[in-house]
């Protein structure tokens, strides 16, 4: 066996070990840095290199050499921006720095609840989607093949990037675990597209019922998208949660809570392991979390680790917590302390993952040098 292979396997089961309620040999590394940062950290255009499937391996290459992580730490993007492009969207576009943005937009207006809720598949298909996808609101024929373009240009696109992520699995001996699925509470799908952030919170106040039945008329197609193929406690499903920390705790028990609960157990019943990324402050909810069952992974944004530990240290995976301000902020000791500190909270009797708590967005200045000597620190002071 190659010393590759062999760092793989060991990587993988450091992961297995985690997922399967065991403790590790050390704590495992896992981070995300998305291609706004691996692209100008290669020395390379946003808004070109997004476009050329040639140029993916050099930044991916460029990152995956230089942050040893047991994960890879860039992945393949969910915003690619040419099936955005030929599909005209609106909820998806480019800025003119070559970031992918998702602007405050909706495409149901309150008077359609009762259409969306007698058949949300019906009118997101026939009504919702042109409205978000200008190449979509044409007659049918045009629409159809504009549809065709963009699902081909995202299949081919998905191609190139996942022909890439698996060279730099292999080459680099990064743990090798099967994909999951990703899907997100009925809420928080609401508010992306459908009605809207601003939209969903006024309808909580005036049209109650119409948004406690539009999340159980969605219900299915979330639990429909959490689910693949290789779906396991290993191909976990992800599910980042938007709108809960901003909500009244009546608001939240009324209009989130319900449906997405019915979600984690349609996902436990089919076997599919969860990764939650708990956006903002959950501490005064984090009793709800802890109620959910099958070993749920939370990356933690921000809140109490100790409390965190305490209330959902037992029975599932904590991650995040690492403040990625600090790499950009503060020197490489207090960086280094800090991980020290999360792992002396954290990794106590296994169920624990490294992990900042929020994806990269950048490697410039001191983050790129804070962040390598963050992940040696927890690749040796994290030995159980």
């Amino acid at each position: 066996m190659s010393d590759v292979k062999q760092l793989q396997e060991e990587r993988t089961q450091l992961f297995k070990d985690v997922y399967d309620g065991r403790q590790p040999k050390r704590v495992p590394i896992e981070l995300s840095i998305t291609w706004d940062a691996a692209i100008p950290y290669a020395g390379m255009d946003m808004k070109t290199a997004q476009w050329n499937p040639e140029t993916f391996e050099t930044f991916f290459d460029k990152v995956c050499a230089e942050f040893p992580t047991d994960k890879a730490p860039i992945a393949p993007t969910l915003r690619p921006p040419g099936f955005y492009e030929i599909l005209g969207a609106k909820g998806i576009i480019m800025s003119n720095t070559g970031t992918m943005q998702h602007p405050e937009v909706h495409c149901l207006e309150v008077e359609e609840y009762d259409e969306f809720i007698a058949d949300p598949y019906k009118c997101m298909v026939e009504k919702l989607m042109p409205r978000l996808f200008a190449a979509l609101d044409t007659e049918p024929m045009r629409a159809a093949l504009n549809f065709a373009k963009g699902y081909k240009a995202k299949c081919d696109i998905d191609a190139a990037m996942g022909g890439v992520a698996v060279e730099m699995t292999n080459k680099y001996g990064f743990a090798a675990l099967p994909k999951g699925g990703m899907t997100e509470a009925p809420l928080d799908f609401m508010a992306d597209f459908i009605r809207s952030f601003t939209g969903i919170i006024k309808d909580m106040r005036r049209n109650k019922e119409q948004v406690v039945a539009a999340v159980e008329a969605i219900l299915p197609h979330m639990e429909k998208i959490g689910i693949v193929p290789a779906s396991s406690r290993y191909a976990r499903t992800f599910i980042p949660l938007h709108m809960a920390p901003f909500m009244k705790e009546k608001d939240f028990a009324k209009f989130w809570w319900p449906t997405f609960e019915q979600l984690m157990q349609y996902l436990s019943d089919h076997g599919a392991g969860v990764k939650l990324f708990v956006e903002q402050d959950w501490m005064k909810k984090i009793d709800y979390l802890a109620s959910l069952k099958d070993r749920v992974e939370m990356q933690f944004e921000f809140g109490d680790p100790k409390l965190a530990k305490e209330k959902v240290g037992k029975e599932h995976i904590i991650s995040g917590f690492f403040p990625i301000t600090m790499l950009q902020t503060a020197t490489e000791k207090e960086c280094v302390d800090k991980a020290k500190e999360l792992i002396d909270i954290l990794a106590p009797g296994g169920g624990f993952i490294f992990n900042t708590d929020k994806s990269l967005y950048s490697l410039a200045g001191p983050i790129a040098d804070n962040l390598k000597a963050v992940i040696e620190t927890v690749r040796t002071y994290g030995v159980y």
